[in-house]
This record gives C-alpha cells, structure tokens and sequence, in this order.
C-alpha cells in the first residue's frame, strides 16, 4: 500500500511518461502510509530467506510472500518493469544460489523469460540450479473464480518450483 501511495506521487514528478498498472486483486489491499516519496527506479527486498530467491511484482507479490515462508525463500519485487532493477536479485542469488521467477503472464513472451535471461547472462555462475519460472497457464484468463485461480500462479505452485529445484 505504501508502495502505490508513494510511487504515484513519485510517478506523477517524474518528467517522463510513467505507466501504472493497477491489480483490481489489490484494490482492497490495507496497510500503513507514510507519506514518503519512493524511488521509482529500484527493485525491493520484501523478505529475507536463505534457501532461494523468489522474484516477482504486481499481484504475484502477496502469492510469493506466502510461499516463501514455507519454503524459507527470499523475495524481490521488482516494483519496476523498465528500467528493470536486478541488482538486488542478483545480490540475492549469489546468497541463496537458486531463483524462481513468479510472473502473471504467459511463459511464451514473458517479463519472466526477460529475468532469467539476465540472470543467466549476469549470475549463471552464482546458480546451483536452473532459474525456474511460475507463470500464468496460456489460456484465456477464465471469468469463473475456480477456473481463473486453477490459471494464476499460486503459492501452491511456487512451493512446488522450488521444491523442483532441490530434487
């Protein structure tokens, strides 16, 4: 919450042109605010963990959050699609030598796809597996409420990565 509070205001300072996407699953997110402008140009450490990096933005934050508690995962939101920030995801794989990217797109053409080649490219030497990826399943995203959780990424889904990368 304090994120899109702050980033607007930081947004609409901004000399460039800024797109906002807005998660209607967010909207009745509560916390607290501070007030304080945010730096639009960073990525973002939401959890510390030990085991693997999960890497995610938008409305698969909340979803990488709960399976990183059971996986004992630390988690990047990436805040910002372009410029993309990876230094923090990259600070973070040289600790826990795996990454799994959570993206609510498609595999096929993905922010996803875009992260784990620059992982590869920038920290393959840091890795002890595959980067991994949770997507979006590529069908039509349903109207039914089952159907369309059956097609989004879930924490059951990520945990499931992750566990895929330590067998």
């Amino acid at each position: 919450v304090e994120d899109a509070h702050g980033m607007l205001g930081a947004a609409l300072a901004e000399p460039d042109p800024v797109i906002v996407f807005e998660y209607p699953a967010l909207f009745e997110t509560k916390g607290e605010i501070s007030g304080d402008r945010i730096d639009i140009g960073t990525s973002r450490l939401r959890r510390k963990g030990s085991r693997v990096t999960l890497v995610t933005y938008g409305a698969c934050l909340p979803k990488a959050m709960k399976a990183a508690e059971e996986v004992d995962g630390e988690v990047i939101d990436l805040r910002v699609l372009r410029p993309l920030d990876l230094a923090p995801v990259l600070e973070s794989v040289k600790k826990t030598r795996r990454a799994v990217v959570v993206d609510e797109n498609w595999r096929s053409g993905s922010l996803a796809a875009e992260v784990m080649a620059r992982l590869m490219e920038q920290g393959f030497y840091d890795l002890d597996a595959p980067v991994a990826r949770v997507c979006s399943e590529e069908v039509p995203v349903p109207y039914a409420r089952h159907l369309e959780e059956a097609a989004l990424p879930q924490p059951e889904k990520i945990v499931a990565a992750v566990k895929g990368l330590f067998a």
